[in-house]
């Protein structure tokens, strides 16, 4: 395992350093960086589909005044994480215990951001006794609680599942536009609207940062992801035990409420925060320092 400071260009505006961190999980890879308050309460952010270790940075402040470890890994495949193209999405556990591990962390808490949802709760069902409480924000949802996927969804999803190096091209190709273009070419994925009106400046060019380095050495973890989500997730949600969380918008048009509604019930402890007005990244930015603020 090994430490490294990350370089100048990939630093969080709020500190000097962000610290990463690579270990060993199942003979790859998983690389995770700390945002926060380094000796505070230990919570795990999981990003969304695609996405990185770097999204956490928005949170960096708002961690840091509640008095908040942020663990925030890069699930395998994605910015310095090895690909594990075999893994299942039960396999989230053993990414968010090798995470727990290494932090010396007996027990935490976790925030899944959209795609990062699937994960969190296979991690919250394997293993109780180390996950306290679930904050799942504008989460996805199985497949068997959604009547209309947004189309786009279907499309990521289909070419996943039939032609995965299709999609990885498409990644490919949709990074390089990225990289050249201004930050709202990115943030329009996650919002309704003009993204300049919600979004600030600074949280656009770490969204955008978050997409870049999620795609910039492998593909595999998103078409993965794309492929997963759309199919059986395996889990048991009536023996979940942690409280369950859900945050979601009702201007969501990347993961409509509707779906969030019927899926609700499914974990027996699960209670639903709506937020009006809010799309897609609106929603992780309004209800991540609240969340945070609870994990004291």
């Amino acid at each position: 395992m090994s430490a490294q400071t990350a370089p100048a260009s990939e630093r969080s505006t709020a500190r000097d350093e962000v610290r990463i961190t690579t270990v060993g999980a199942s003979d790859r890879q998983l690389a995770y960086a700390e945002y926060g308050a380094a000796d505070g309460s230990p919570v795990v952010f999981l990003h969304g589909t695609p996405g990185s270790r770097r999204l956490a940075e928005l949170f960096d402040s708002t961690a840091r005044d509640a008095g908040v470890r942020l663990l925030a890994p890069d699930r395998p495949g994605y910015g310095r994480s090895d690909p594990w193209p075999d893994r299942s999405i039960r396999d989230g556990d053993r990414v968010v215990r090798a995470v727990l591990d290494h932090a010396g962390v007996d027990a935490a808490r976790l925030v899944a951001f959209s795609g990062g949802a699937p994960y969190a709760f296979a991690a919250a069902a394997e293993s109780p006794r180390r996950i306290d409480r679930l904050e799942v924000i504008a989460g996805a949802t199985p497949p068997a609680y959604v009547r209309d996927r947004p189309a786009v969804q279907r499309v990521l999803s289909g070419v996943a599942s039939t032609a995965p190096p299709v999609l990885a091209g498409m990644l490919r190709a949709q990074r390089w536009v990225a990289e050249r273009r201004d930050p709202s070419f990115v943030v329009a994925q996650y919002t309704t609207g003009d993204p300049g009106d919600s979004v600030s400046d600074r949280a656009a060019e770490i969204v955008r940062a978050d997409f870049l380095e999620a795609l910039a050495r492998h593909r595999s973890g998103a078409v993965t992801e794309f492929r997963q989500t759309a199919t059986d997730w395996d889990i048991e949600f009536d023996a979940i035990d942690a409280t369950v969380r859900f945050w979601h918008g009702d201007d969501d048009a990347n993961v409509p409420i509707e779906s969030v509604r019927r899926f609700e019930a499914a974990p027996p402890t699960a209670r639903l925060e709506v937020l009006d007005d809010a799309d897609h990244l609106g929603t992780l930015l309004r209800s991540v320092p609240d969340a945070l603020a609870d994990s004291r």
